[in-house]
């Protein structure tokens, strides 16, 4: 996990992706995982993600704004991944998408 949080100002948008896999070419979905977040790293406008997989997965990507989100959306091999997503390795997904106008953290 990356905690960007501390290092972005507010306003900004934060893509909330909640998933769970079926169990099955975990390995692909692992690589096909890694591919993305690479990709999404060189697309205008991403700021950061953070992520925590257990049974329910959760990223949350952050970005500029609505439009930066669209293009990664659109963008051809992310739409590849999200079509085999759906056909191999999750049961379910839930997209929300939020726009963070305040933000702040405490640590020890």
């Amino acid at each position: 996990m990356t905690d960007h949080t501390n290092t972005l100002k507010p306003p900004y948008y934060a893509v909330i992706f909640t998933s769970t896999l079926t169990g099955e070419d975990l390995a692909s979905y692992s690589q096909t995982a890694e591919t993305m977040l690479s990709l999404a790293q060189q697309q205008d406008g991403f700021l950061g993600v953070d992520e925590a997989r257990e049974t329910v997965g959760i990223t949350v990507s952050y970005w500029r704004d609505l439009k930066a989100i669209q293009a990664w959306k659109q963008q051809i091999q992310h739409a590849e991944a999200q079509q085999q997503g759906r056909a191999s390795w999750y049961a379910n997904y839930h997209v929300r998408i939020a726009k963070v106008e305040r933000a702040y953290s405490w640590q020890l």
